[in-house]
């Protein structure tokens, strides 16, 4: 493949590896003439696979920085949102948003508008298959951070830890006695899910806590989705008595579905959850949780874009941040 050679890779391989002519090609780098979205997207997918580079070109040299994440109305968001705004004006950078809504049509969308603002890097949170997104910057020369989700690629990126952190919440609900334990997961397909389920299974693996097929419901990212799971997992033959939810959207759902099931937490069911909101203590009962530092994550986001931007050519980074347990009540043990 073209994406092994050490020659610098061409139009006519972008063309040969999607299966349409070096116009076509020019056109979709140069945005001469619209063509189709599904050829686009070929396009850009080849691009990102041989990892070809347009000259630079004469556009201004803005100091703004991209943001381009799912869920803005999100509440973990304005926390991540704050880090890259405080750490981003503090550097000389102002910011444009984009929501993607975690769909791989508006995210690529998305880029390409901030690319076509002129900005120098882009902050992405990525969907679930961002490789016509990141082809798009990639042929464009703008940098790209990862934020909070990871991909299998030579990219910038800052996350949280996942794994260890849901099965630190397993091993918690462990000793204190809890040996029927179900999650909630969030969107499929991206790394946060993928990797907060790994520690799940991991977790109960390591406990001797038997697993079915229904122990983990996807909530898809959205709290009328995981409102249906937590209705699920509540109404079956193998009752939980605790339960793990994967993110915040997943919690919210949850703790609606339980209140309209007329279940009390912690007295008919322990909940614990990956992500604190900034009003978790406020819940009767107060919810244990994992912390993201989701402050702390817009900041490096910034420090490694502004960086890219001064040294192209500087080694790629990956970072991942450490979570924060927190007991509060909704565990049901004191503390």
């Amino acid at each position: 493949m073209a994406a092994r050679s050490r020659r610098t890779a061409t139009m006519a391989d972008i063309a040969r590896l999607s299966g349409v002519s070096v116009t076509t090609v020019s056109h979709v780098i140069n945005r001469t003439r619209p063509v189709r979205h599904e050829t686009e997207v070929a396009v850009l997918s080849a691009i990102g696979e041989v990892g070809y580079r347009a000259a630079p070109g004469p556009a201004a040299q803005n100091r703004i920085l991209g943001v381009a994440t799912s869920a803005i109305s999100n509440p973990s968001f304005n926390e991540l949102l704050h880090g890259i705004e405080r750490t981003a004006t503090r550097v000389g950078y102002s910011l444009l948003v984009f929501d993607t809504h975690d769909d791989v049509t508006t995210e690529l969308r998305a880029v390409t508008e901030l690319v076509d603002h002129g900005v120098q890097a882009i902050l992405l949170a990525p969907s679930a298959n961002p490789v016509a997104a990141l082809g798009h910057a990639r042929v464009q020369r703008v940098p790209v951070v990862l934020l909070d989700r990871k991909v299998d690629a030579e990219i910038d990126q800052v996350a949280s830890e996942n794994v260890a952190s849901v099965g630190q919440l397993v091993d918690h609900l462990s000793d204190i006695g809890h040996t029927r334990i179900a999650m909630i997961s969030g969107m499929p397909g991206i790394s946060t899910t993928e990797e907060r389920i790994e520690g799940f299974r991991s977790a109960a693996e390591r406990r001797g806590i038997r697993l079915t097929r229904n122990s983990i419901l996807s909530g898809h990212g959205t709290d009328h989705d995981s409102e249906e799971a937590m209705r699920r997992l509540m109404t079956g033959r193998r009752l939980p008595t605790a339960v793990v939810t994967g993110n915040n959207r997943a919690t919210l759902g949850a703790m609606r579905a339980a209140r309209d099931l007329g279940l009390e937490i912690p007295r008919d069911l322990a909940l614990v959850a990956y992500d604190d909101l900034e009003w978790a203590d406020l819940f009767h009962p107060r919810l244990t949780v994992i912390a993201q530092p989701t402050t702390q994550i817009g900041e490096q986001a910034v420090d490694f874009a502004v960086s890219r931007i001064l040294s192209p050519n500087r080694a790629t980074r990956r970072l991942t941040l450490t979570t924060t347990f927190v007991h509060r009540d909704s565990c049901g043990c004191s503390h």
